[in-house]
């Protein structure tokens, strides 16, 4: 009798559910996050109904609610509307800068890490000498020579970002190029130009891979950086940068203006991150 009052009911409707480690979930929400932003980007009138560039006097400065789920602006457009439309703008920069970056700085880290000798101390001090500076202000003097349009936002925060590529790449091949593979088809004759394509690039590619990953985020800050500051695209419809820029004189009366631009910056930037750690630690464990 004594055993059986001490021993717990067990209900029979109790259900075991699968514990998910706290590293799935936010990747799982990260990925969430950013398929998010990527339909802004390509289907934007989904998302945020609604032109853009229109004006709307009698909507001026409305704050958040039933009329205008994130407020409006001081000339009444809506912020969801301009924010859903400034994402196409920040991930084609910041895809496009990522991809000239690891293109410029991958392919001057593989001649110098597989040429060596005066190749490789001409390349790694060009490379040091860059990376003296600070990657925003790299590509705010060259954005400020070049001039405002997307096509030079895109040029100036690429080469800003290809020191890190040159080093990353260089440092890979110096570890490739001496496996027995390579001495291998160096032996058979192959010539350079056939073993860095077949050989040497495709075994040293993993590490720019996950370099690349984080650059996008870092790329999307760096063009909404130079938005702010007035070196972004000229266009009707503001990018993220821009409406930073255009909701600092409202921060006390219009907080929203720049409040919720800013959150979906620093979410986008973090969810990019979460996966390019993902994607580290995947490889790092094959």
């Amino acid at each position: 009798m004594a055993t059986a009052l001490a021993a717990p009911a067990r209900s029979p409707l109790r259900l075991r559910m699968p514990r998910l480690s706290t590293s799935r979930v936010t990747f799982a929400v990260a990925v969430v996050w950013l398929a998010i932003v990527a339909a802004a980007a390509l289907i934007p009138g989904l998302l945020g109904p609604g032109d853009p560039a229109a004006l709307d006097p009698s909507q001026v400065l409305t704050a958040p609610g039933e009329q205008a789920l994130l407020g409006t602006d001081h000339y009444g457009r809506s912020v969801l509307t301009l924010l859903v439309h400034g994402a196409r703008t920040a991930l084609v920069i910041g895809l496009a800068a990522t991809a000239l970056g690891l293109v410029l700085g991958g392919w001057f880290g593989l001649l110098a890490g597989y040429l060596g000798g005066w190749v490789d101390m001409l390349v790694g001090r060009v490379v040091d000498m860059l990376m003296c500076f600070p990657g925003v202000l790299l590509a705010l003097v060259i954005a400020s020579g070049l001039g405002a349009s997307t096509t030079n936002l895109i040029i100036a925060v690429g080469i800003s970002a290809a020191p890190g590529f040159a080093r990353v790449m260089r440092g890979q091949v110096l570890s490739v190029r001496s496996r027995l593979y390579v001495e291998a088809a160096r032996s058979m004759g192959f010539g350079s130009g056939r073993i860095i394509v077949c050989h040497v690039l495709p075994n040293a590619l993993a590490p720019s891979a996950v370099l690349a990953t984080v650059t996008v985020g870092t790329s999307i800050v760096a063009a909404a950086s130079l938005s702010f500051l007035g070196l972004g695209v000229r266009s009707d419809v503001p990018d993220w940068g821009q409406l930073l820029s255009m909701g600092q004189p409202y921060l006390a009366s219009a907080w929203w203006i720049s409040t919720f631009p800013g959150v979906v910056l620093t979410l986008t930037v973090i969810a990019v991150s979460l996966v390019g750690d993902w994607l580290r630690d995947r490889m790092d464990s094959d």
